[in-house]
């Protein structure tokens, strides 16, 4: 890739996306391609053809996609499945018959069987059940893989998948219905703060342990690899270590100045016992994250703190 390359990131004011898109510019990539979700309906076959063969983007990261917590993917199966089954077809298929050099298709760590053992290799895919909470999800996900994989053998595109830990960040989403974990927990610890409650509620036993990547660190992982990775596996990106869930929230509380108790809902379900990603191909690469995670809190509650009044989607608790 050039400053020059013309550049379509799909997605590009997600989470994911809008870190690339700024990883992009910050590197003097400006010949970017963009078009917003109510411009551009990636679900239209149609639609994503018309637009592929008119713009002709020699490079694409694909990171549309419907994303959430356990609520979210419990509420809409259907939506989660058909929706991104839609999304990455329309965009792999058209990418290559438009003349794309090459596209880099955003994974998930949750493709992983529910219990193989840790931390989780790439060649863990597809050895056991999938955890049934994000089940919907991650079929979508592999399926998205498994084209990449066969468009790779059958016509040689260059298409690569990168499954990353779980994401936080700016531009998060922060909805207590649709969010993941890390978001969701720090906007209820923000909120039991400034209110003065004497508890916060966590949903399952807390034990699970879970790895989080910035997203910045994600972003820059995504450029690393679009230039300097071409293969037929898929590879992760994690930070390369993992927390519980019960001390993400004591974290959390420290973070935002919460001094009351964290009760458990064991009600709840907790998901996926643990998920630490083997991210030992990528390290040997020459990448590592730069960002550890008592920084990217920060940062992260920071921006909350700066953009709340203006996401939509935070309603109050």
């Amino acid at each position: 890739m050039t400053p020059e390359s013309r550049i379509y990131v799909a997605g590009h004011r997600g989470l994911v996306g809008s870190a690339i898109v700024r990883r992009l510019k910050a590197e003097g990539f400006h010949n970017l391609v963009l078009r917003t979700s109510a411009e551009l309906d990636l679900t239209d076959q149609a639609a994503v053809d018309a637009f592929l063969a008119a713009e002709r983007p020699e490079y694409v990261f694909l990171c549309a996609a419907m994303v959430g917590g356990i609520h979210a993917n419990d509420t809409y199966p259907a939506d989660f499945i058909a929706r991104n089954l839609m999304i990455e077809t329309n965009v792999i298929d058209g990418a290559y018959r438009h003349g794309a050099k090459k596209l880099l298709f955003m994974g998930s760590g949750c493709i992983y069987p529910r219990d193989c053992a840790q931390p989780i290799r790439e060649d863990a895919l597809l050895t056991g059940p999938l955890e049934k909470t994000n089940e919907w999800y991650a079929v979508a996900k592999i399926a998205g893989l498994k084209m990449c994989q066969a468009y790779r053998l059958q016509h040689g595109f260059d298409a690569i998948s990168v499954m990353p830990a779980n994401l936080y960040g700016p531009g998060d989403n922060f909805d207590l219905e649709t969010a993941h974990v890390l978001p969701a927990l720090l906007r209820k610890f923000q909120h039991a703060a400034e209110t003065g409650a004497p508890t916060v509620t966590v949903w399952g036993s807390g034990t699970p342990r879970r790895e989080f990547l910035f997203i910045d660190d994600l972003a820059d992982a995504s450029l690393f690899l679009m230039r300097h990775y071409s293969a037929l596996e898929h590879i992760n990106i994690g930070l390369g270590e993992d927390i519980t869930i019960l001390e993400l929230c004591r974290r959390l509380a420290a973070v935002t100045g919460f001094k009351g108790e964290i009760v458990h809902d064991r009600d709840k379900p907790d998901g996926t016992p643990r998920k630490l990603l083997d991210s030992r191909r990528l390290f040997e690469l020459g990448w590592r994250p730069k960002v550890s995670l008592d920084e990217g809190l920060r940062q992260t509650h920071a921006w909350f703190l700066a953009h709340r009044d203006s996401l939509r989607e935070v309603r109050p608790a």
